[in-house]
Formats: structure tokens, sequence, C-alpha cells
């Protein structure tokens, strides 16, 4: 199976936000951010279902239909939305912009340490405190280079112990993993 290319879901994500943000956007301009209106228009739009459901005459149908369109051009501005268009669209990249931006640093960044560890500890107490790097690399997202980096770090700060093949949790990091 291929693997994606490491922007596509950067490429994505950001598209499908900036598209959201700008169709928001626009929609807010087109009814002026008048939300009252447009609820009276769903009201309205299903008061007409219901006539022409219920099987009303036709002289009422047209009558609420009018209604229905007269009320719908109080609350919609087709002309304001397609003048705004341009700042919609402006909307919809700044969005873009900002989730191409955070997946960025994210992506670009460094593991920390301290999520590191965590996920040494989390193995090693489900694994009753003994593991090897074979159980690590398997278990967790670390890589195996990361593995080995993050066992060395904890064996200098004294948090794990090497036995053979397998490290275990010094009593310092058992006293520190416990709730108080």
């Amino acid at each position: 199976m291929n693997a994606l290319p490491p922007n596509a879901l950067r490429l994505s994500l950001s598209a499908i936000v900036g598209g959201a943000a700008a169709l928001i956007t626009y929609s807010v301009i087109f009814v002026r951010g008048d939300m009252g209106g447009v609820m009276s228009y769903l009201r309205a739009r299903g008061a007409l279902r219901r006539l022409q459901e219920g099987g009303a005459d036709a002289g009422a149908v047209a009558a609420a239909h009018d209604a229905l369109r007269t009320l719908g051009t109080q609350v919609g501005d087709p002309v304001l939305a397609a003048r705004l268009i341009p700042l919609a669209l402006l909307v919809g990249l700044a969005a873009a912009y900002v989730v191409w931006r955070i997946f960025g640093r994210r992506q670009e960044g460094e593991a920390r340490p301290d999520v590191q560890e965590r996920m040494v500890y989390r193995l090693a107490w489900r694994k009753g405190g003994r593991f090897t790097l074979g159980d690590l690399a398997e278990s967790s997202p670390l890589s195996e280079p990361q593995a080995r980096a993050v066992t060395a770090r904890m064996l200098e700060l004294g948090r794990l112990t090497h036995d053979g093949e397998a490290f275990s949790l010094s009593g310092v990091a058992l006293n520190r993993g416990r709730r108080t």
C-alpha cells in the first residue's frame, strides 16, 4: 500500500477547512447574519409543505407560496452576497492558512521528551515494570532510534535500570507514577 505524500493530509485538511469557512462566511453574508429570519423562512416552508401534503386548495397553496417567496427576498440578499464573495474567499483562505501552519508546526517540531517518557512509563506499567526495546518499538509510536534515545536519557536520569536485554522502572520512577 502506497503511503500518502507527507503534506497530502495537511493540504486536504487545510482545503476542507478553508472551503467550509468560505461557505459559512458566504451564508452569513447572504442572510446578513439574521438567523431569526432564516428560522422564520424555514417555518414558513414547513407550513407550505404541510399545506400541500394536507390537500389544501390551490388558492391557499399559491398564497402560502407567494408569502414564502416574499419572506425569502426579505431574508436573503443575493446581490450583497455576490459583491462580498471575495471577502468570503479571503476568510476561507485565512482559515486554511491557520490550519496549514498549525499542522506544519506539529509535523516539523521535535518530539517532546516528556511525551516520550510517558509512553515508556505506560508501556512499563502495562508490562509489569519490565520491557525491552522491541516491546517499546512495537507498542508505541516511537521509532527504534527514538526508543533508544529515550531509554538512554531515562537511564541517565535514574528512572530506568538496565537488566540485560530488558529495562525496568527504578524505585524513583515507580514512586513518581503513583497518584496521591
